[in-house]
């Protein structure tokens, strides 16, 4: 697979809670070099990201994260204001508790409430495989095909274990149609990232694909 079909699907991403605004400037330099999908960072940074890189790049940010459980007006909350703030995209976490008392119809409210204040803005569910079950992971992809978004996501980097071909092979097939899939946590080769592409992901969330090809 050619690096540079690799490095349009990357999600160049910078999520560390040291994360400095020279870091983050840097990550916006090589995304605009590299022509990466976007860079997901940290919601503090996204309105000096968006001015410093205006239309160049595509802004991710990341709500209700990492941990899904904030309230629904905190997280809509969030939206609004990275959305404001200039992101056009938004990673969000469900609540796995919720998924754990099979409160799906609470999980589909808050993604199509979610999705609403997004409008014509890209909304990718986290659901944080690695705590759940092949069920659990099969019915989210019921939930969020439902509810209206436009990726699911395996992880948010910050658990026990990122993406695996087994669960973006599981999406693929449990998805509907109108519903991408983007593998995250722990692709660290590039043909890691050409294996999640072929297996069906759609995006990838990974800080090292950028760093990797930048020493060829």
């Amino acid at each position: 697979m050619d690096i540079n079909e690799i490095l349009s699907k990357v999600d160049h991403t910078l999520l560390s809670p040291t994360s400095t605004w020279e870091e983050i400037k840097f990550i916006c330099d090589d995304g605009m070099k590299y022509k990466t999908a976007s860079v997901c960072i940290p919601p503090c940074y996204v309105k000096s990201a968006k001015e410093y890189v205006k239309d160049s790049l595509k802004i991710c940010t990341v709500i209700g994260f990492p941990n899904g459980y904030s309230t629904l007006e905190t997280k809509l909350f969030e939206t609004q204001n990275a959305l404001n703030s200039g992101a056009d995209e938004i990673d969000m976490v469900i609540n796995l508790g919720d998924v754990k008392q099979k409160k799906f119809d609470v999980i589909e409210d808050e993604i199509r409430e979610i999705k609403s204040v997004c409008k014509d803005k890209i909304l990718k569910v986290i659901i944080e495989t690695c705590l759940l079950t092949d069920e659990e992971k099969i019915k989210m992809c019921e939930i969020v095909s439902k509810a209206g978004a436009d990726f699911i996501k395996t992880s948010t980097g910050f658990s026990k274990s990122g993406a695996t071909i087994h669960d973006v092979e599981l999406f693929k097939n449990n998805i509907s149609d109108s519903v991408k899939i983007k593998a995250a946590g722990g692709i660290s080769s590039l043909e890691d990232a050409e294996n999640f592409l072929k297996a069906g992901a759609s995006r990838l969330g990974t800080s090292r694909i950028v760093k990797l090809v930048k020493n060829i």
